[in-house]
């Protein structure tokens, strides 16, 4: 006898006839439903989704093998057919390489946009729309924005490819003032990073397109979790997917959603192109995955972030908490409008004791950690005027945190310590 037969039982290795016609037959009557399944297309099985949904399932199975994370593709070049064409839709990696296109398309499907473009990172993507305006371009931007920017914003005015005039950030009364003058682009970012001013963002899009100008708003602290421009009424939506669409402090990326294919979006996505101001496959991978995560990420960063700001409000170490969760925050009623289910995990407070006391309290932190950068799952702190240096107009007070995803009185713990000096002192 064979001895690993001794080991089962006999009736492991019978065939029951009768079941096993019961099994064609079961099988038969499902065949209808297998085949109408296997005819549907994704978008047939999204249609219906939440955008939570969309987003855990990371662009669905893949086709090819059934697997649920997709493959990279590191190929640089593709196969033409006989004819010389390129029947996979696929020609040379510079703009065309597969492994990102899942990570637009749902970029696309959570922004309510039509198509997203990735891009190296969100200072290549904002380079990109700006450059595809047309020379002299007179754009209004918010003064308080992301500080890399404004920098930009300001060379390439003192270079005369663009006019750049600077509003208070917020303030429709002065965009309204501004659009007096004939503007191509009105650049809103909400909140605003770090002081977390907030744009009503449809009354400025009303006003923009009144005046003829296009609206591209910077949506990386809301996330589209939060806030989907495009559904209040912008062209475009800016992301540096770096931050909280990534959210593990792996990938540099960028990101543009449009509401429409026009000839602008025509003209940057022919702008990439040619300069090759792509994401690379693996990073395009990295940024799907994280994307998997987002609405459980943002959702967690933004509880926490409200409890901090809550208590940091009542601190006698902190002179100004700025956060659009609070009641007291200026912006409180439009964020509670235009943003739904949180109010994002960005905050910033000015510390009792000026600059020397707001850079004690950073560097007696022992579980958040001082480090440029925001929306990752792990919470980070900086200084932002040191870091900004000359020009910017943050107090020198302000210290800037990024609520990460870690156990809430843990944090609290960690601000509660590094703040207690200063309390006393």
């Amino acid at each position: 006898m064979d001895p690993g037969a001794a080991r089962w039982p006999p009736a492991v290795f019978a065939f029951d006839l009768a079941a096993d016609r019961n099994a064609g037959l079961e099988a038969a009557r499902r065949q209808p439903i297998l085949l109408r399944m296997k005819t549907e297309s994704p978008a047939d099985i999204e249609a219906d989704l939440h955008p939570c949904t969309l987003a855990a399932r990371g662009g669905g199975v893949e086709p090819q093998y059934g697997g649920l994370v997709p493959p990279i593709h590191p190929a640089v070049t593709y196969e033409r057919a006989a004819d010389g064409d390129y029947p996979r839709g696929v020609a040379y990696g510079r703009d065309q390489n597969p492994t990102g296109r899942p990570t637009e398309r749902l970029l696309a499907q959570l922004e309510g946009g039509v198509e997203a473009l990735l891009f190296g990172s969100g200072m290549a993507a904002a380079a990109a729309l700006i450059d595809a305006l047309p020379h002299g371009s007179r754009i209004v931007a918010p003064d308080r924005m992301y500080w890399a920017l404004r920098r930009w914003l300001d060379q390439a005015t003192g270079e005369r490819r663009i006019a750049a005039v600077a509003v208070p950030a917020g303030d429709l009364e002065a965009l309204s003032l501004a659009l007096a003058s004939p503007t191509s682009l009105v650049w809103l970012e909400t909140p605003a990073n770090p002081t977390c001013e907030i744009t009503d963002i449809s009354e400025a899009c009303r006003l923009a397109h009144r005046a003829g100008a296009v609206v591209a708003v910077d949506n990386t602290l809301a996330t589209p979790v939060l806030t989907q421009p495009l559904r209040l009424g912008a062209d475009l939506v800016l992301h540096s997917a770096t931050k909280a669409l990534n959210g593990h402090s792996d990938v540099v990326a960028g990101a543009l959603v449009t509401a429409r294919r026009d000839e602008l979006w025509e003209r940057i996505a022919a702008a990439r192109s040619f300069r090759g101001g792509i994401l690379g496959p693996f990073e395009a991978w990295l940024l799907l995955r994280g994307l998997r995560t987002l609405f459980l990420r943002v959702a967690r960063s933004s509880d926490s972030a409200l409890a901090l700001a809550l208590r940091m409000l009542r601190d006698p170490a902190v002179t100004a908490v700025f956060y659009p969760g609070l009641e007291s925050h200026p912006g409180h009623d439009i964020a509670c409008r235009q943003m739904a289910g949180g109010f994002g995990g960005v905050l910033s407070f000015r510390v009792r004791g000026g600059q020397a006391a707001a850079m004690a309290v950073a560097a007696r932190l022992r579980v958040i950690v001082r480090a440029t950068s925001l929306g990752g799952v792990e919470s980070l702190i900086e200084h932002r005027a040191s870091i900004e240096g000359v020009g910017t107009p943050v107090p020198d007070d302000l210290l800037r945190l990024s609520v990460g995803i870690e156990d809430l009185e843990d944090l609290w713990a960690d601000l509660d310590r590094a703040l207690a000096p200063t309390r006393s002192g």
